[in-house]
């Protein structure tokens, strides 16, 4: 009941919890035509796509994320692989259910990748928020205000020839009330936000008429470890914190990206 009020109170202020944009960083090949979708409610979405063009391609080679600028200041070394690692995992993940990934990129399109700003997660607060959602069960995560981190990032798929085909900008807060559970880590929030980044890459890269495809065999993510992680999900369900070492996949952080 408690917690049926608190989420029925912030409620009302959802709606005004979109993230703000960011500004251009200079990462991609160019930012003209890039359009905002007011359809979203948590994330700033800023994209384009030439859809003939990318209506013919099916072959993309996935270049590593790299931290554009100074996005990764405040981070130790160890936290800016951890955040690349996981954003290279879920781009691969969705675009390989919309193009083949090929290992190298002779005569397929590219896709590239920038992290350009990481809100670190108040670790203090999402302890706090860990131990109140355990008193008060039920669904979704309610965060103390000013306490939670955020993911900005940037794409492109560029044409064998080096053109830009679609582009993307995207920027998300973690919500104060939601599905973003509290985490000791000080990246946890930007690891979590990692996933839908990843969503907004595959929609804003494929075709409109492309269906999500099933995977090939060999998985061409199969580098981050299995898709599904049944231990991270439970460990999210019984504890409601959201834990790094268990939800971003088998291999260690600090791996080859290849």
């Amino acid at each position: 009941m408690k917690r049926s009020i608190v989420l029925l109170a912030a409620t009302a202020g959802l709606a005004a919890c979109q993230t703000a944009p960011t500004a251009d960083s200079g990462f991609l090949a160019g930012y003209d035509g890039l359009t905002t979708r007011e359809d979203t409610i948590r994330a700033s979405i800023r994209e384009r796509r030439g859809e003939a063009v990318a209506a013919g391609i099916e072959r993309v080679v996935l270049e590593p994320a790299v931290m554009v600028g100074d996005a990764g200041e405040a981070l130790s070394a160890e936290e800016v692989r951890a955040v690349l690692r996981e954003v290279d995992r879920q781009v691969c993940y969705e675009v390989s259910e919309r193009f083949t990934v090929v290992p190298n990129a002779q005569g397929a399109a590219r896709v590239r990748v920038g992290v350009t700003g990481v809100r670190p997660t108040g670790q203090a607060g999402s302890g706090l928020s860990a131990v109140a959602n355990v008193l008060i069960p039920g669904p979704g995560s309610v965060r103390v205000p000013g306490t939670t981190g955020g993911l900005a990032a940037e794409a492109e798929l560029l044409a064998g020839t080096g053109d830009q085909v679609a582009a993307l900008s995207w920027a998300r807060d973690a919500n104060v009330v939601g599905m973003d559970s509290p985490s000791t880590s000080r990246i946890g929030d930007a690891l979590q936000l990692a996933e839908p980044f990843g969503d907004a890459v595959g929609d804003a890269f494929a075709p409109s008429d492309r269906a999500v495809r099933e995977i090939g065999d060999p998985d061409p993510c199969a580098v981050y470890g299995p898709r599904t992680q049944p231990a991270g999900f439970l460990t999210r369900v019984v504890t409601g914190v959201y834990v790094p070492e268990v939800n971003t996949g088998s291999r260690p952080a600090d791996a080859p990206r290849e």
